[in-house]
């Protein structure tokens, strides 16, 4: 067998034991899915509800009203908030939840918006426990993540050996994850849109993709030699626009066909409970609206735990209450007007669903309403693949310098190495890749959940503390954002 034989063979048999998937009743669920909606159900319940309490909170201290220009970090919480969304809303908004209806029918998105609301917990503990252990360097600069508090948190617990073992195994992983799905599978699939918007088999690019992957490479490595902050001013005016213009897409493509949205509302929720079939069954709709959920926010990977580490703050807890709202913009808000777009168009249930893909059901949707609607996605598909790759080199680059001792040398050749891959991404056959990637990112989970288990009375700790101090007043509010 030649290399790439046994690397597929490899990625193949990884990605099984990965996703290996439980028997539940007449359908399966994979154990890595159950594995992280249990944790959100358990730190809703340990927190005390607090994705329900907490939403103001976030919300001002998003706004900057507990900030002060004393604070120690590099970045403001509305900048790590807007770093930490990039790296998770891409292609899974747009694609993962047209294979999810596809699949679960319109009820799977009930359940994938009940799993995101209980991610905002698990997001909350991971984020704050980043701030609470991060390295500050010399230069101003910051280090954090699962990496830092797996291994000095556990230190502190009489757990020494298991931290650094876990840490060093999350830090492997995270890299994997960066290079492949958070780079070449985001490369490839923008350049896919691109060439496919351009004339497709005919179009100009169709037999050099890597030419498009150079100008990506070109792009991401301007703004990721420049490290967070670069990243951030990039990433605050971004992902606004980029979600804005999705969503007002969605939005038109709903007022259009605005006497349908109850009757669409009414298959979600009838959907959900109906009890016939794997299709449209309650099960099946759980278990895929469950799997789209975790596989679109990361919610419990600890993947933005390494970008909310750099805030500026004093407060540990204050980047978990702004955290927390990740899952609620990307699965909530974002996943679910993709939802309504396809369903209110009944394009999931035409003859031609299977057929078109994820990306394709849902461009399929806007055209119904206007034919030069694709466009628009295709705009938006590029901006979210985007956004991802700089997010994730991030958090490559971080943990590749954790491996190294933060040596800001192997930092800087992680981000080359990145960007080489960029460009090979766009032209690569990805799926042993993407096999390989994915596992890897799922991987994540294993060693995150199990130190912030072991970690869970100092994460309620810190985080219920604060809330009572700000409740009593004892934090008092500083500024306010413009």
């Amino acid at each position: 067998m030649n290399p790439v034989e046994i690397f597929t063979d490899v990625s193949t048999w990884i990605s099984d034991k990965v996703f290996y998937a439980v028997p539940v009743f007449d359908t399966k669920m994979p154990l890595i899915v159950l594995w992280l909606v249990l944790a959100g159900a358990f730190f809703t319940v340990w927190l005390g509800f607090m994705q329900v309490r907490g939403p103001k909170l976030s919300i001002d201290l998003v706004r900057g009203k507990y900030s002060s220009p004393d604070d120690e970090g590099e970045v403001s919480h509305f900048q790590a908030l807007a770093t930490a969304v990039s790296g998770t809303v891409g292609l899974g908004n747009i694609a993962g939840v047209a294979v999810a209806i596809s699949l679960g029918g319109p009820g799977a998105t009930l359940w994938m918006i009940v799993a995101g609301l209980l991610g905002m917990a698990t997001k909350m503990a991971e984020c704050m426990m980043g701030v609470k252990y991060r390295r500050e360097h010399p230069d101003g600069s910051v280090s954090g993540g699962p990496m830092y508090y797996l291994r000095d948190g556990l230190a502190e617990r009489g757990m020494r050996p298991l931290g650094q073992v876990l840490a060093a195994f999350f830090a492997l992983c995270m890299i994997g994850g960066a290079v492949g799905g958070g780079n070449m599978f985001q490369s490839n699939q923008a350049t896919a849109q691109i060439i496919d918007v351009t004339g497709g088999e005919s179009s100009f690019l169709a037999d050099v993709p890597w030419v498009v992957g150079l100008v990506f490479a070109a792009l991401a490595g301007a703004v990721i030699l420049g490290g967070i902050k670069s990243i951030a001013r990039v990433t605050e005016k971004v992902v606004p626009f980029m979600a804005v213009l999705y969503l007002a897409a969605c939005l038109v493509v709903l007022v259009w066909n605005v006497t349908s949205v109850p009757a669409a509302v009414g298959e979600i929720i009838g959907g959900a409970f109906r009890p016939e079939g794997i299709a449209g069954g309650v099960v099946g709709a759980l278990i895929v609206g469950f799997q789209r959920a975790a596989f679109s926010n990361e919610a419990g990977l600890g993947s933005a735990s390494v970008a909310h580490s750099a805030v500026k703050t004093r407060e540990p807890a204050t980047e978990g209450f702004v955290a927390m709202l990740e899952p609620f913009i990307d699965t909530v808000v974002i996943c679910t007007m993709t939802a309504l777009t396809i369903i209110i168009t009944g394009t999931w249930d035409d003859g031609d669903a299977s057929k078109l893909g994820g990306v394709g059901l849902t461009s399929r949707s806007f055209e119904t309403v206007l034919p030069w609607f694709p466009l628009v996605l295709a705009l938006a598909v590029v901006l979210f693949a985007f956004s991802t790759m700089i997010s994730w080199s991030y958090y490559g680059m971080k943990a590749t310098g954790f491996l190294f001792g933060d040596n800001p040398v192997a930092e800087n050749a992680f981000k080359v190495l990145f960007l080489c891959f960029t460009v090979i991404g766009s032209a690569a056959a990805l799926e042993p890749v993407i096999e390989f990637s994915d596992s890897a990112i799922f991987l994540m989970s294993v060693p995150n959940l199990v130190g912030l288990y072991l970690m869970a009375g100092p994460v309620r700790a810190v985080i219920h503390g604060y809330f009572r101090r700000v409740r009593s007043g004892e934090v008092a509010q500083v500024g306010s954002r413009a």
